[in-house]
């Protein structure tokens, strides 16, 4: 077994402190926004227990388990008027609200969660030591599954409370994981189009060298 090179201990030490900090920021945030935001009962005065009454109730309705609303909901504190404000919310889904209907969402998105962490750093493995926009990439992925993760795990549902809107259109709420997981996806799609410029860069190189070596005729002549 060859031992790591200076350049490739760099790149997993990239990886390591960027997921850690995306990882951290995530997690502080949610704690934050479970502990600080405003909560409201649909029927009653009493102060609701976050998460547990923001979560979808089982209760035996004519011998049958049947699933019920939850009893509280979050408040929206405003952030910026009109585009921009805080809204706590317990999403049994994946990133943005996608997918919280599904049965057997917890454990299938834990499972892809997993799945992803392990990918990213395969390919970090794979990844050459100049490929700096993948290794960020990976590792914001890698900080923003694990950091949903953590939450679907020990609670069942994701802590999400950043809510964007414009006029009659709101997103759906997100969190901190869900941006870095967006910007991650788009930096692996900037590295594809960087490796697509260079492996043609390279083809040319090559071609061009055939050429001068008479290996290869020039057409365009």
């Amino acid at each position: 077994m060859t031992e790591p090179t200076a350049p490739d201990r760099k790149k997993w030490l990239i990886f390591l402190i960027i997921a850690v900090l995306s990882l951290v920021a995530d997690q502080a945030t949610k704690v934050w926004a479970r502990d600080a935001l405003p909560t409201r009962r649909y029927h009653g005065a009493e102060a609701c227990v976050v998460p547990d009454d923001m979560m979808p109730r089982h209760d035996e309705i004519h011998g049958a388990d049947q699933e019920l609303p939850p009893d509280c909901h979050g408040t929206v504190v405003p952030v910026i008027d009109g585009f921009w404000s805080w809204r706590l919310s317990m999403n049994p889904g994946s990133a943005f609200g996608m997918f919280s209907s599904r049965t057997g969402a917890r454990i299938g998105l834990s499972v892809v969660g997993i799945i992803a962490v392990f990918g990213m750093l395969w390919m970090l493995r794979k990844a050459r030591p100049d490929q700096r926009i993948l290794h960020w990439a990976l590792a914001l992925v890698a900080g923003g599954a694990v950091g949903n993760l953590i939450d679907r795990i020990y609670f069942g549902v994701v802590t999400d409370f950043v809510l964007w809107y414009y006029q009659t259109h709101e997103w759906p709420v997100f969190n901190v994981a869900d941006v870095v997981l967006v910007v991650g996806v788009g930096l692996m799609f900037i590295d594809i189009q960087k490796e697509g410029r260079r492996e043609k860069a390279l083809k040319a190189g090559r071609d061009d060298k055939a050429k001068a070596a008479g290996l290869v005729k020039d057409l365009r002549r």
